[in-house]
């Protein structure tokens, strides 16, 4: 099987919407529909291809496999059969205005070999593909295969704390129109935008297929002195002119509790002071990032007689 690119096919970008999608293969699939082109084989090969390429694109599993392994690689994993399997060729029909109700009875009767027409979805005139062929069979058992239910997805906000150290958290969700709870473990490390799985909590599949998946995706609680970057962890620190030019001991808070750390005589605005192994355990590995942190120089927004005097005596030294 050569190479196919199923969003070429499509003439969508790769980074299209499920919505964009289903929009273009609607458009190609009435341009090239072959009761519109009697007669004419690249349109009924190319009527081909735009069903292959939306039943790969329009499964988010299949598209995720075609993303990760491209076209060659996803080829030799996924038969013409595996290509169809769970694919909803009735929703299309529907497009198209024919009724689904025991739509693959209607199409292909009883007997291996019964033909069935893409013209007119059963009408004649139209190119006729045999039931028992791949086509026709993998059709039918896309229809009523058993097909996983849809996942569910939630966002789950947490603390700076709970991302660095792990949490369990009672959370809910709805599940068959009612309100669930479950316990969910947030493992140290993790950060903002990962999801969390939680297997057989979504919808119910169909035709006996198994229930989907229940996803929690993290949301990180801003804190209003610490900044994650990556695995380090950023503690910005005020300090004033004199203690930056003649140098300073601070106590600072870290995610392990307070500790006490040397400002350098000299040090600039926005130097960052490295606090080794202080930042976030990383992820489902050993170790941990560093923490940083980050002087800011505070100029006075006023000042009393005595101190002018002082800076202008510092002014004329040439600080």
């Amino acid at each position: 099987m050569e190479d196919r690119d199923y969003y070429k096919i499509l003439g969508v970008e790769k980074n299209a919407s499920q919505e964009a999608i289903k929009k273009a293969y609607r458009k190609l699939a009435l341009k090239y529909h072959p009761d519109r082109n009697r007669g004419d084989k690249k349109a009924e090969e190319q009527f081909k291809l735009i069903n292959e390429a939306y039943a790969v694109l329009s499964d988010k599993e299949k598209r995720r496999q075609y993303d990760t392994f491209g076209s060659a690689g996803f080829q030799q994993r996924f038969s013409q059969e595996d290509i169809f399997r769970g694919f909803d060729f009735g929703d299309i029909l529907k497009d198209f205005g024919f009724s689904s109700n025991d739509i693959f009875s209607t199409l292909f009767g009883r007997g291996s070999k019964r033909k069935f027409h893409f013209g007119n979805f059963g009408a004649r005139g139209g190119p006729a593909y045999e039931y028992g062929s791949p086509w026709g069979e993998a059709f039918q058992r896309g229809a009523r295969a058993p097909k996983k239910g849809e996942n569910f997805t939630y966002d789950l906000t947490i603390t700076l704390a709970e991302a660095a150290f792990g949490a369990e958290k009672k959370v809910s969700y709805r599940s068959d129109g009612r309100l669930a709870g479950i316990t969910l473990k947030i493992p140290p490390g993790i950060s903002e935008g990962k999801k969390l799985r939680v297997g057989g909590k979504g919808a119910p599949g169909k035709n006996g297929g198994p229930r989907g998946d229940l996803f929690f995706k993290i949301r990180m609680k801003q804190h209003p002195s610490y900044q994650r970057e990556g695995d380090d962890l950023v503690i910005e620190r005020e300090v004033t002119f004199s203690q930056a030019a003649l140098g300073a001991e601070l106590e600072i808070t870290t995610l392990d509790g307070k500790r006490r750390i040397k400002i350098p005589p000299g040090t600039q605005s926005h130097t960052k002071l490295r606090l080794r192994n202080h930042g976030f355990p990383h992820f489902k590995g050993s170790g941990r990032g560093d923490g940083f942190v980050k002087v800011i120089v505070k100029t006075p927004k006023g000042i009393t007689g005595r101190q002018r005097k002082l800076l202008d005596e510092l002014s004329k030294e040439g600080l």
